[in-house]
C-alpha cells in the first residue's frame, strides 16, 4: 500500500509569497543556482535540444539556458509537473526542491519525462544554508516562549541528497555541494531578501500567532553577537549552500561505474611511486638494497 508523504508546504502560501517577490524579485541566488547549471552542461559533450526548467524565475533561467539548449519550457514545480513522458532530453528543477513534500516523486517524474540518456540537474539550497538565521531565530524564540515551532524549510545534508537518486532510478548519479556567503547590514536586510526570493515561511506546521513585540529586535542583536561579518564593522555573514544533483536516465550501452575492485591499473604505477607492501611503513624505501 503507497504511503501519502508527510505535508511539509503550505502551497497557497507559497504560490502568495512568489507572487509577492514577482513584483520586485531578487533573483541574485537564482542566477548563481543557473551558472552552476550551466557550469554542469560545460562539462558535457553533447548538445540538448529540448530541456524544461521547474521552478519559480523561470524567465531568468530560461534566459540563462536559451544559449545552451534549442528549446526551453517551463513548468511549475507542483506535485504533478505535467511533463509528456520521454519528451525531454534535459530536465532541470530549479531551486525549488527544498519545498516538494515529495522530492523523491518529483525526480521520478523527470526521470520519466527524459528520453533515454537524457540528463537531470536539480540545483537545491542544502542544510548549510541560512544556518546562522536558523540558530539565532531558535534562541530568540525559545527565549520570548519557551519553546520552537516550524520556521525555516528543512534543508537535506549531502549524503541524503545524493541517495535520491538512486531512489529514483537515475544512472551515474552524482551529487556535490559548494557555499558562498552574503553580508547584510542587519537581520532585517537578509529578511527583506528572503522575502524578494519567495523564500519566507510557508511551512504548513508554521505558527500563526502573531510574534511578540522586540522579537526582531531581540535575532538582530543575537545575530550581531554571534556572526559577525568580515567585509565590514557591523554586518552580519550568512551561508549559502548549493546541493547539485545530476543522473542520467538508463539507456542500452550506457557508460557504467566500475564494480569495487575492478581497475586494469594499480595507483601506484600511475603516479609513479612504488607500492607498499603489507607490513611496509610509509615512507619506507620497498626497493631491494
Amino acid at each position: 500500500m503507497s504511503r501519502t508523504p508527510p505535508r511539509l508546504t503550505d502551497r497557497r502560501a507559497l504560490t502568495l509569497h512568489r507572487r509577492r517577490a514577482a513584483r520586485a524579485p531578487v533573483d541574485f541566488l537564482h542566477r548563481a543556482a543557473a551558472g552552476e547549471v550551466l557550469d554542469r552542461l560545460g562539462e558535457v559533450n553533447r548538445r540538448f535540444s529540448k530541456a524544461a526548467v521547474i521552478g519559480p524565475m523561470g524567465d531568468l533561467w530560461h534566459e540563462t539556458l536559451a544559449g545552451a539548449v534549442d528549446e526551453v519550457a517551463l513548468a511549475e514545480d507542483a506535485e504533478v509537473l505535467g511533463l509528456a513522458p520521454d519528451s525531454l532530453d534535459l530536465a532541470v528543477h530549479a531551486l525549488a526542491l527544498h519545498w516538494a513534500d515529495d522530492p523523491v516523486g518529483q525526480l521520478v517524474q523527470m526521470r520519466h519525462a527524459l528520453r533515454p540518456d537524457g540528463l537531470m540537474i536539480a540545483v537545491l539550497f542544502g542544510g548549510e544554508s541560512l544556518a546562522e538565521l536558523r540558530a539565532v531565530i531558535a534562541e530568540a524564540e525559545v527565549a520570548a516562549r519557551g519553546g520552537l515551532s516550524p520556521r525555516v524549510a528543512p534543508m537535506g545534508e549531502i549524503r541524503d541528497l545524493g541517495g535520491l537518486l538512486q531512489r529514483a532510478g537515475f544512472a551515474l548519479p552524482v551529487a556535490d555541494s559548494h557555499s558562498l556567503t552574503v553580508t547584510y547590514a542587519d537581520a532585517a536586510a537578509l529578511m527583506r531578501d528572503l522575502r524578494g526570493m519567495g523564500e519566507t515561511n510557508a511551512l504548513a506546521g508554521r505558527d500563526r500567532r502573531p510574534l511578540p513585540r522586540g522579537f526582531f529586535a531581540d535575532v538582530d542583536r543575537r545575530y550581531r553577537a554571534a556572526f559577525p561579518a568580515d567585509d565590514g564593522p557591523g554586518r552580519l555573514r550568512a551561508t549559502v549552500e548549493f546541493v547539485v544533483l545530476t543522473g542520467w536516465k538508463p539507456a542500452p550501452g550506457q557508460q557504467q561505474p566500475l564494480r569495487p575492485g575492478s581497475a586494469q591499473a594499480r595507483l601506484a604505477d600511475a603516479l609513479g611511486a612504488p607500492e607498499l607492501r603489507a607490513g611496509d611503513a610509509p615512507g619506507r624505501d620497498t626497493g631491494d638494497n
